[in-house]
């Protein structure tokens, strides 16, 4: 009987231990609005498969692209909520809970890509950073390159006064509102995932995004011209919510961190070299490809809109200015 007994235990605990180490396993929810083919989404994979493996299996993360769990706004609600635990978003939406923040949206504040990068990691990205924590709860892990945000048309753009009644989907954020409304353009607040049935049917006849999204979005198919306005060097953050990164123990917070940087690191490496390429492939799609006027955007927008009707501080942006 002692025999049997052993034996029974000894099959009870190896039925156990698979089941216990499913149940030791914790699943998060990692959401995003972009698109499967995206690097911001190919990436979060990458990461959500990486950090599965330097857990030992403790976490496994389920990433949904293309606003599965809703649009920007909701899952940036949806950390509070506690329907997320990471999210991607622009920092214009962090500025929701803490307003300087969105310094970095100011109309044409970053020269280039590279004077973004340079300015993630100093003194002022920092500040602004924990701003936003103190604030929200929430901690930003990572930030990534979007792309520097052009305007497509069925129209030709070469100073500002041309965007004088164009009809534009912009998103409804007020910093990347300020450049289009400067310039007297009617901007419509339509919902990302919409963007192109709207330019489509005649709805608005232009928008602004980066070049890597126009092409993502086929927005390309639906526009007659692409002008390089750059009034946005734009940048993701990868944030995760307050609940969830107050139970992760220092160790996995450190982890966590270096996947997600790793991560932005390589979308932002793909980004910056699809955006060389991207414009002989629209000019090969029969779109016309412009400049602009870059000194009368600034001027006008400079005459047009203060820092502080959008809670910024003057102080933040010539601090990023002086970054070099």
């Amino acid at each position: 009987m002692k025999f049997r007994y052993s034996a029974v235990l000894g099959i009870a605990a190896a039925v156990a231990l698979p089941f216990s180490a499913a149940s030791a396993q914790t699943v998060l929810k990692w959401a995003h609005v972009y698109e499967p083919s995206e690097p911001f989404h190919t990436e979060s994979v990458w990461a959500a498969g990486e950090i599965e493996k330097r857990t030992d299996g403790r976490y496994k993360i389920d990433v949904f692209p293309s606003s599965q769990l809703g649009k920007e706004s909701d899952i940036n609600q949806g950390l509070t909520l506690g329907t997320v635990d990471i999210i991607i978003s622009g920092s214009s939406f962090a500025a929701r809970e803490y307003a300087p923040i969105g310094v970095t949206y100011y109309p044409f504040t970053f020269r280039d890509a590279d004077h973004l990068l340079a300015y993630v990691g100093s003194d002022t990205y920092n500040k602004l950073a924990k701003g936003y924590e103190e604030a929200s709860g929430h901690h930003i892990a990572a930030t990534t390159y979007y792309g520097t945000r052009h305007t497509t048309s069925n129209k030709p753009i070469a100073k500002c006064s041309d965007m004088e009644g164009l009809k534009i989907r912009v998103p409804d954020v007020p910093a990347y509102l300020a450049m289009p409304r400067a310039c007297g353009a009617n901007t419509a607040p339509i919902a990302f995932a919409e963007v192109y049935i709207a330019l489509q049917n005649g709805t608005v006849e232009a928008q602004e995004n980066p070049l890597t999204t126009i092409e993502a979005k086929k927005f390309f198919e639906v526009q007659k011209h692409i002008i390089l306005t750059g009034h946005i060097v734009d940048h993701l953050n990868t944030i995760v919510s307050k609940s969830r990164w107050a139970s992760l123990s220092d160790e996995d917070k450190q982890i966590f961190t270096d996947v997600m940087r790793e991560a932005s690191q390589r979308t932002t490496a793909k980004i910056v070299e699809r955006e060389k390429e991207l414009v002989q492939f629209f000019k090969d799609q029969g779109l016309t490809v412009t400049e602009i006027d870059r000194a009368d955007f600034q001027n006008t927008v400079a005459e047009k809109v203060t820092f502080e009707e959008f809670g910024y501080d003057k102080a933040d942006w010539d601090a990023i200015q002086a970054i070099q």
